[in-house]
């Protein structure tokens, strides 16, 4: 696989440019290439909302399984997890070594709770950086900070100045927190605001970083420049809503919003968690003074 040749569509693609590698001219590339581009316009259209529409173009093609990955991965975005949960695992058995595989499959067990399985699968990569990047995701979700610093430091020996490793190494940095969320947000500002590179993806983790530095106007200008991108960006919407708490505001109607386009969002779910955890504990006091 000649990786140059794959460059610039797999920046778009890293840069969250989900339109640019739907449309990108593919004609010229050589035969070795043709599947990882259709991967990453596969993925595009569903990161753009279209996994129905993946879903109808891979028919037929499961015995490809970087393509059975990615019909895998669209069934659980249009809401079938049972059978793209069992998709995963039979792809994880069979082909655990291809890079489209670990990549979506990790991501599908990820989403469904299954972190450790994802880790396994994730863990026999051979210098896939999608999947170092899938690995300090999860590492940071579980809370394991030394596990996420040491992925991106590894990496960082044989992946050089890789674009991925840059954004990995700025997601650890805005969990660290002091001077790095100051890193952490000029590597996101460089991606938000370059008129080439600009994307409602890099544009919410500019926003992401302004307000862990405390600059909410300017956290609520990269977020209007998302929205305005696209309106029904589930991550801008959500992120609003807690630049709205932040600020004082009324964040009802963006909640609505979001409870409408997507009701089992993580801000949703761990918001009724934690409305359920404060009822139980009322309840406590309300038995007590009853009594």
């Amino acid at each position: 696989m000649d990786s140059l040749e794959l460059f610039n569509i797999q920046t778009a693609f890293y840069q969250g440019q989900y339109q640019t590698v739907i449309d990108f001219d593919t004609s010229s590339f050589s035969a070795e290439n043709v599947l990882p581009a259709r991967i990453l316009q596969l993925r595009a259209q569903i990161a753009s909302g279209q996994a129905e529409e993946v879903l109808a173009d891979v028919e037929g093609e499961d015995e490809v399984p970087d393509l059975a990955a990615v019909k895998a991965f669209a069934q659980y975005i249009a809401g079938d997890v049972d059978n793209a949960v069992n998709a995963v695992m039979q792809l994880s058995s069979a082909n655990s070594e291809n890079g489209t595989v670990q990549v979506l499959g990790g991501t599908v067990l990820q989403a469904t709770g299954k972190s450790d399985e994802a880790l396994e699968l994730l863990m026999k990569h051979q210098g896939n950086l999608e999947a170092v990047a899938l690995i300090v995701q999860i590492h940071l979700s579980q809370n394991r900070m030394d596990l996420a610093v040491k992925e991106v430091q590894t990496a960082r020996k044989w992946a050089q100045d890789s674009l991925l490793i840059r954004i990995a190494d700025a997601w650890v940095g805005l969990r660290i927190g002091g001077e790095k969320y100051q890193s952490a947000f000029y590597e996101f500002e460089e991606m938000a605001q370059g008129p080439s590179t600009s994307a409602t993806k890099s544009l919410i983790s500019q926003a992401v970083a302004e307000m862990h530095l405390g600059r909410l106007p300017e956290a609520e200008a990269a977020l209007e420049q998302a929205r305005t991108k696209d309106p029904n960006d589930t991550e801008a919407i959500a992120n609003s809503i807690v630049l709205n708490v932040l600020s004082g505001k009324d964040a009802s109607e963006l909640l609505s919003s979001l409870q409408a386009q997507a009701p089992e969002h993580l801000h949703l779910v761990d918001l009724r968690a934690k409305s359920d955890m404060f009822d139980q504990a009322a309840l406590k006091y309300t038995a007590k003074a009853s009594s």
